[in-house]
């Protein structure tokens, strides 16, 4: 059985059952698995398997972007089109979704969080064709990682505005950033 399989059972569990133990052992069983298996299909435990569902988002995510080409675009509408993407992937799992992100702000599992966050940031700008090294790497990604978070939490909202809603929030919240001066001309 593969790892992404066993992630998929737990993610269509923790759509009605949260993220739990018990959900893992479940899914282990959807998948024919037995659930004594527990420990080394999914080392981390229920935070690890968060993790790893976040990873695969991640993959696929690049995947479906290398798949449009996107390159014709300015910046803010390559990020746009990434991050469509993105709620594309967890659309049906939007419950499985919101129980994550309230299980990963609980303040020990903050560190899971975090690495979350930085790995899908970096894995949408480099989607959206981001190659930079410099210190602008990590600017870039810490502006990134607050609008996409806002984006998030508008978009889980308990009155569950649709993509387009939430792609028009990044929108503005894209147009919101600082433009750069212009380089003075040689005169």
């Amino acid at each position: 059985m593969s790892e992404d399989a066993l992630i998929e059972a737990a993610v269509r569990r923790a759509e009605t059952e949260g993220w739990t133990q018990e959900t893992l052992r479940r899914a282990l069983e959807d998948t024919g698995e037995p659930p004594d298996m527990l420990a080394s299909a999914f080392p981390g435990g229920v935070t690890g398997a968060i993790e790893a569902w976040c990873a695969l988002v991640d993959r696929r995510m690049e995947e479906a972007a290398l798949a449009e080409d996107i390159s014709g675009l300015r910046t803010p509408e390559r990020i746009r089109a990434v991050v469509a993407l993105r709620l594309a992937l967890v659309e049906p799992h939007r419950e499985a979704l919101r129980a994550a992100m309230a299980l990963l702000s609980l303040p020990w599992n903050l560190p899971v969080a975090a690495r979350c966050t930085a790995r899908s940031v970096s894995a949408i700008w480099y989607a959206a064709g981001d190659r930079s090294s410099d210190f602008s790497w990590y600017t870039r990604r810490a502006t990134l990682a607050a609008i996409y978070a806002a984006t998030l939490a508008y978009w889980l909202r308990p009155t569950a505005p649709d993509i387009e809603s939430a792609l028009e929030f990044l929108d503005r919240r894209l147009a919101d950033l600082p433009r750069p001066a212009p380089k003075p001309s040689a005169a």
